[in-house]
């Protein structure tokens, strides 16, 4: 996480400050897709907001599995979620096993917020 800030230094040297960082997990063993959440606030010292992939965080790639690092993410104070959604993620062309319906996002995110909030006022 410390060294994003060479990678935000190059894209603000182009002439664009709005920036933002992001997480997507890094592949640990066993095909997971591991997120150390300790890199959100450490990225936030960079000084640009942190968007936390939840679809790839917690990822198991070519395997069947379900998706949420979306708590845990805002609950470290991420500043964003990525999410990838569906009508149908069963039809899905590419990471079908790991998207959100997208009837059940609308909930996910009042959840989501409700508990953004609470962090912020701690």
């Amino acid at each position: 996480p410390e060294s994003m800030k060479f990678a935000a230094g190059k894209i603000k040297e182009c002439g664009n400050d709005k920036i933002l960082l992001t997480d997507r997990g890094t592949e640990f063993g066993y095909q997971d897709l591991i997120v150390d959440y300790r890199g959100i606030p450490t990225m936030q010292k960079i000084g640009y907001p942190v968007v936390l992939d939840i679809t790839h965080s917690l990822q198991q790639p070519n395997q069947t599995s379900g998706v949420t690092g979306g708590n845990a993410g805002i609950a470290v104070g991420a500043d964003g979620l990525f999410m990838e959604t569906h009508m149908d993620p069963s039809v899905a062309k590419s990471d079908g096993a790991n998207m959100l319906r997208l009837d059940l996002a609308e909930a996910l995110l009042t959840k989501l917020v409700k508990l953004r909030k609470t962090v912020v006022e701690l």
